[in-house]
């Protein structure tokens, strides 16, 4: 029997980008802000998933986005950390800082304090990065889970984040 700390929807999703990415000889990297590593603790729940997960990178302060994912403190002061342009960057630092080929990244108010009326509890904000991809191409999302709580909006914000990391299926040529 396997024994596992996080719930089942999260390592089963986990379990589909391992497999997934590694059939795509793709290596990924994540850059987490309010879930603090769920993300990175559930990829690596799966056996193997050092073919697939190249870093993850836990920047919960503003300080340490700028420090390792070389997010700037104008775009963070201009559109504050729970924006779309900080995720961006977060997750262009994530494979500028990696030899991964695409990255995620996690921004956001998991509460139960801290939301504002622009940004209120349970405002995530998420970004997909890939290696040669066109810097312009941004590839973001907000969303509004709302106050279900604090373990709640992070494992729906974890899921979420796992589904940016399927590979995308190439659409067919006209």
């Amino acid at each position: 029997m396997t024994y596992s700390v996080l719930p089942a929807e999260l390592v089963a999703l986990a379990r589909r980008v391992v497999e997934e990415n590694r059939a795509a000889g793709r290596r990924v990297a994540v850059a987490e802000s309010c879930t603090g590593g769920l993300v990175s603790a559930a990829l690596t729940e799966i056996p193997g998933s050092s073919d697939v997960l190249e870093a993850g990178f836990i920047t919960y302060s503003n300080a340490t986005k700028r420090k390792l994912l070389n997010v700037s403190a104008d775009v963070i002061d201009t559109f504050g950390a729970v924006s779309i342009a900080v995720a961006w960057a977060m997750a262009q630092g994530a494979i500028e800082q990696s030899d991964a080929d695409v990255a995620v990244a996690i921004t956001g108010v998991a509460g139960p304090g801290g939301g504002t009326e622009k940004k209120p509890v349970g405002t995530v904000v998420f970004a997909r990065a890939e290696r040669g991809g066109d810097p312009q191409d941004v590839i973001a999302d907000k969303k509004h889970f709302g106050e279900i709580g604090r373990g709640s909006v992070r494992l729906q914000a974890a899921l979420v984040a796992l589904e940016l990391l399927l590979p995308v299926p190439a659409t067919p040529a006209p």
